[in-house]
């Protein structure tokens, strides 16, 4: 495939709107460029306008899986935009638009890659690329596949998010939560006879602070970090509120993961219910787990020159190099019945840049990542 027909799939997937939905129109699209090169994907389609989309090519083992997401974050004030974030506008050596970087630069990279070497006849092994929906909101696509087994014998998985070339080996996970503080109102010149819902949600907030401070640094994603984001009660001055709740938000760690921050969470709220005055509940919104890769590994070794391999053609591009990010990703989701699956994530600019207005992808870096991709593959079953 020439580089004008590979910037034309990019566009392609940018004109069409997935914002937190529609990735049924992605997953036809993709499924019928791929049967014009004699590949079967399936759509897995799980709700109106929205799908998964899996495509197996060759047999045995190892599996090497290959996971990108269809979605996109919303649009937000497109009078805010230079050109349009539909328009896939080409200016220079950039494709503007929603998902430029994150991420369909990496699922178009990853098809188009996959296309060249089955059709080269260079394809050595059995790779499982999974393609999913709502990875921005929820994971509904990545759980799915999860509990369809999909991810159960993988023996590695690249996951294509922006990283301008650069090899992330580990991130953190994502915990979201809520707290509900339920209580007794009563007039607040009496407050002895109530019970104030927001004073156990201070109680909480103090304690949370240090809460996790005894937790050892994770050789590779550092503290756990978390933090208390979202804080309602009470509705009149001069009433002690019976209701109260606050949302919080953790980045687990592989040293101290969603298990044991979920454990320390609910010792806390059992200790302040002891106490007597409002009850606390805990509500796991969210449970992203950590991924973690030995940098010395021959995966993560291998990512990497491939990566510096093919971006050397573009030498105005920085050297690629081993990093690691705090957000989450799809492998979140598919570590949970895989947990020691090796994990890299590897595509094109640029991360800074994610759900930004203006959003972006070079075309030097897009192509240079098919390259890696390609060049990764093969490698891997070699």
């Amino acid at each position: 495939m020439d580089k004008a027909s590979k910037i034309k799939v990019l566009r392609d997937l940018l004109q069409i709107d997935t914002a937190n939905g529609n990735e049924l129109a992605v997953a036809t699209y993709l499924q019928h460029l791929l049967q014009q090169y004699g590949l079967a994907a399936k759509v897995l389609e799980f709700a109106p306008n929205r799908a998964n989309l899996v495509l197996d090519i060759g047999t045995g083992d190892p599996v090497l899986g290959i996971t990108g997401h269809m979605d996109t974050v919303a649009l937000g004030d497109t009078d805010q935009w230079t050109y349009s974030p539909l328009a896939a506008h080409v200016q220079g050596d950039r494709i503007y638009g929603r998902g430029a970087a994150d991420m369909k630069s990496g699922l178009a990279a990853q098809v188009l890659a996959l296309i060249e070497l089955v059709s080269a006849g260079k394809l050595p092994g059995h790779v499982r690329w999974l393609a999913t929906a709502g990875e921005e909101y929820g994971t509904p696509g990545a759980n799915r596949l999860e509990k369809a087994g999909l991810a159960r014998d993988l023996a590695a998985l690249v996951v294509g998010e922006p990283t301008s070339g650069n090899i992330v080996y580990a991130h953190a996970g994502s915990f979201n939560y809520r707290v509900v503080s339920q209580g007794k109102a009563v007039h607040s010149s009496e407050p002895s006879q109530g019970k104030n819902a927001l004073a156990a949600l201070v109680d909480f907030c103090v304690a949370e602070r240090t809460l996790f401070a005894d937790v050892p640094a994770d050789p590779y994603l550092g503290e756990v970090k978390h933090s208390v984001t979202i804080m309602h009660g009470g509705d009149q001055v001069n009433t002690i509120p019976d209701h109260a709740e606050l949302y919080g938000n953790i980045r687990a760690t592989k040293v101290f993961g969603n298990e044991l921050v979920s454990q320390r969470l609910q010792k806390l709220v059992a200790r302040i219910n002891a106490q007597g005055q409002a009850q606390l509940t805990l509500e796991v919104l969210h449970d992203w787990r950590p991924v973690g890769t030995d940098p010395e590994s021959s995966l993560v070794q291998l990512a990497l020159a491939s990566s510096q391999a093919a971006y050397a053609a573009y030498p105005d591009h920085a050297e690629p190099m081993l990093t690691t990010i705090n957000g989450a990703t799809d492998a979140s989701v598919f570590v949970k019945s895989n947990p020691d699956l090796p994990v890299v994530l590897l595509g094109p600019d640029d991360w800074n840049v994610a759900h930004q207005v203006d959003e972006y992808t070079s075309i030097s870096s897009y192509l240079a990542t098919i390259e890696a991709y390609k060049k990764l593959i093969v490698g891997y079953f070699n």
